[in-house]
């Protein structure tokens, strides 16, 4: 299957080039590898332009915006990663979207590609990431099993022509699985498929980042009741209960402004459907 990829990348001088290290070195080659310079500040369109003098099939994109000196999740990223997208033509089978700051183990576009031939309803594909914690690689363990990370989706091309492209908000890559089943798409994570993310997530955000995530609920119409629980439960999973109150000062707010919903009411009542099935279904299985 042909494959593109996408990287945006902003100040990743220390981990880019080991990033397309392993994805050159894939036992299953990408067809294009578009680096996707977001204004940094360092030596990461050098080290890019090094590569793309070597290996044809990568290419490096500038991108100087007006970029915000703080860094703030979602809209940002998309915005790259659409200024990408937009270099390419659409000769292509699946289209992936990678973080800068990733190791891939050697086999995985191959497993990838795998999952997609086997099931035609398959529309997203995707790995797990690890940190490095004390000598050892353990799981980045910050949302479910049945989740793909933001820093490593894989789309089908008819699910990612679905989804109408990738949304420039936070919750993006929530909002992309949810409308994926909307569509009657399935998605398919691989616990076998362990990518070493060098870089801790959030690591680089800005303070007033915190409240994103109550306003991500909020405008995928998630509801109070199920913004409560999703803030619980993430607050939890980051070992930090003090931003629950951050999320849900972020929802209120986000409420009180008006802040434009990402999904219709016909879409955003089936999201709420589904949120609440998965939960019953993990109550249950706990039962």
């Amino acid at each position: 299957m042909k494959i593109y990829i996408i990287i945006p990348a902003y100040n990743e001088a220390g981990f880019i080039g080991e990033t397309l290290q392993s994805l050159i070195d894939q036992t299953s080659k990408a067809n294009r590898i578009v680096v996707v310079d977001d204004g940094s500040t360092d030596n990461t369109p050098n080290i890019v332009a090094e590569f793309a003098s070597k290996y044809p099939e990568i290419s490096l994109i500038k991108n100087p915006s007006d970029r915000e000196k703080i860094h703030l999740p979602g809209s940002k990223v998309i915005n790259a990663f659409n200024k990408g997208l937009e270099s390419l033509d659409e000769d292509y089978e699946l289209i992936c979207k990678f973080d800068a700051d990733l190791i891939f183990p050697k086999n995985y576009l191959e497993v990838i590609t795998k999952h997609f031939q086997e099931d035609p309803k398959i529309g997203m594909v995707g790995g797990f990431c690890v940190i490095e914690k004390h000598g050892e690689w353990i799981l980045e363990n910050l949302t479910g099993k049945d989740h793909i990370r933001g820093a490593l989706k894989t789309y089908r091309k008819a699910c990612f022509k679905d989804l109408d492209g990738l949304k420039p908000a936070m919750g993006w890559d929530t909002l992309d699985e949810l409308l994926a089943q909307y569509y009657g798409w399935k998605i398919k994570t691989d616990d076998s498929l362990l990518v070493k993310h060098l870089k801790p997530t959030g690591k680089n955000y800005n303070k007033s980042s915190k409240y994103k995530q109550g306003e991500a609920f909020y405008r995928l119409r998630y509801g109070f009741i199920i913004s409560v629980i999703a803030s619980a439960k993430l607050a939890l999973k980051k070992g930090e209960l003090s931003f629950f109150s951050d999320y849900m000062q972020g929802f209120f707010k986000a409420k009180k402004e008006k802040r434009p919903f990402l999904v219709n009411e016909e879409e955003g009542s089936f999201i709420r459907k589904l949120r609440w099935e998965k939960m019953r279904s993990k109550l249950f299985s706990i039962l």
